[in-house]
């Protein structure tokens, strides 16, 4: 997989699994721009290749035109990657108006974000991938705006693919499972939900945000020039069952 000469843009590639996946990326030499809701990277606290290699950006989708006012660092995208999301416990999603700001943070910005960088896309390869769930498939209790938002990006995968494979640009999903980042941390920093997690993971472990970086960097390769319009499940085998 050959990316010295690709740029790619993560949104939400600050943290979590976004970061995860822009370490892969640069791993195999590419530029790389993330983006993330702080002022500037060092106030993530980490030390590590995203922070001395990667472009940075702050971008906030709460703040209205935020995107609007986004400038990247490069003309022309290989890849556009769309990893932002957030979900509320304690049943706040129930509140009309803490699911209308879930819906917006996790699928509305993804069209947004397509919609906006899409222009840049020139080069053959280009490709877009959105980040979905486990939660893509099947229900989330307690949160319906999580799951409805996940459920969306399904479809919006596979509209995207068909609407622009003429242009080029091949659009992709991946649904990760249970992967440890902060989002996750009020599972899996629990040893009783940590240890009863495991026992629905034939692999037996959680995921890294480089298990999900490996298969971003795989789709958007020559060697996945063939994939289009699908949502690629990394879950160590959870949702087999």
């Amino acid at each position: 997989m050959e990316f010295s000469k690709k740029r790619i843009l993560i949104i939400g590639g600050s943290s979590g699994i976004g970061r995860g996946i822009a370490k892969c990326f640069l791993d195999l030499d590419a530029q790389v721009c993330i983006t993330g809701t702080k002022e500037s990277i060092k106030d993530y606290g980490l030390e590590d290749t995203v922070s001395l290699k990667s472009e940075y950006l702050q971008l906030d989708f709460l703040k209205p035109a935020a995107l609007d006012e986004l400038v990247l660092p490069f003309e022309i995208l290989d890849v556009l990657i769309c990893s932002q999301g957030t979900v509320q416990y304690k049943r706040k999603e129930f509140e009309m108006d803490v699911f209308r700001e879930v819906l917006d943070v996790n699928l509305t910005s993804m069209m947004a974000c397509c919609q906006k960088f899409k222009p840049l896309m020139t080069n053959i390869g280009a490709n877009i991938m959105l980040l979905g769930s486990g939660a893509s498939y099947k229900a989330t209790k307690g949160n319906p705006a999580y799951s409805a938002s996940k459920g969306g990006i399904l479809t919006l995968v596979k509209t995207l693919a068909e609407a622009w494979a003429r242009e080029g640009i091949r659009v992709n999903g991946i649904a990760p499972g249970l992967v440890a980042t902060k989002l996750t941390e009020v599972t899996f920093k629990d040893k009783n939900r940590y240890a009863s997690s495991l026992k629905n993971i034939p692999l037996a472990r959680w995921g890294e945000p480089e298990d999900i970086g490996h298969a971003a960097c795989f789709l958007a390769s020559e060697k996945a020039g063939y994939i289009t319009g699908q949502m690629i499940t990394v879950d160590g085998g959870l949702g087999l069952s």
